[in-house]
């Protein structure tokens, strides 16, 4: 009985010394982990490191009174906050006045880039739209919540209506107007009749709003 006691105490030591063998051979887990600061992690290749910078797009349109983050990379110095002006300009340290209204992101990354290169090599500038103030519209009269709103996504007649809280109880859903200003300084003058729309009438008068645009309820 004690011979195969003492086996089977031999046998377990033998399975223990193979375990802790092969434990002492297995490769640390960290060693390639991915940003772990070690040989073969995200950090040690720039292009990873690059790869969460922000882009802009070529679609918006800038304008005055926008407020603009404007990144030099790694020139933190000359990376800032700014807000076109009414004359459509902003100013940067090194690159001086820069028209900045009527252009996309993108394009005034191009322009900034270009007077950056007398100073830095290669200069990479990411512009992008912190807060749009140029282009809103205006609901004024019996309306709930009169005022200025940003028109940043399209937005009909009704929407902005719906937007401003809906008509009050005297409104005259059948004169509502459009005041829409044009480049010559002239201002067109464009009728809504909600009751009609609401019955399925005239539904192309419930037109897509413009930058400027102010709705009149009586």
């Amino acid at each position: 009985m004690s011979s195969r006691m003492d086996r089977a105490i031999l046998a377990g030591v033998f399975l223990m010394g193979l375990a802790g063998g092969a434990w002492a051979q297995a490769p640390a887990s960290n060693a390639s982990h991915p940003g772990s600061g070690k040989p073969g992690g995200a950090e040690s290749d720039p292009s990873m490191a690059q790869a969460g910078r922000a882009h802009s797009d070529n679609t918006y349109v800038i304008g005055a009174a926008d407020q603009l983050e404007i990144s030099v990379w790694k020139e933190l110095e000359l990376s800032k906050t700014v807000t076109v002006r009414s004359d459509g300009k902003i100013s940067l340290p090194l690159a001086g006045e820069i028209q900045a209204a009527g252009l996309t992101p993108l394009q005034l990354e191009g322009d900034i880039a270009n007077r950056l290169r007398s100073f830095i090599t290669e200069p990479e500038v990411t512009v992008i739209v912190q807060q749009i103030n140029s282009q809103k519209y205006n609901v004024m009269g019996q309306v709930i919540r009169p005022g200025s709103y940003p028109l940043t996504i399209t937005t009909t007649v009704m929407d902005a209506i719906a937007n401003a809280g809906g008509f009050k109880d005297f409104a005259k859903k059948k004169d509502v107007r459009i005041l829409r200003g044009k480049a010559d300084g002239t201002e067109t003058r464009l009728k809504f009749n909600y009751d009609a729309f609401v019955k399925g009438k005239n539904p192309q008068t419930n037109i897509k709003l413009q930058p400027g645009d102010t709705i009149v309820v009586n």
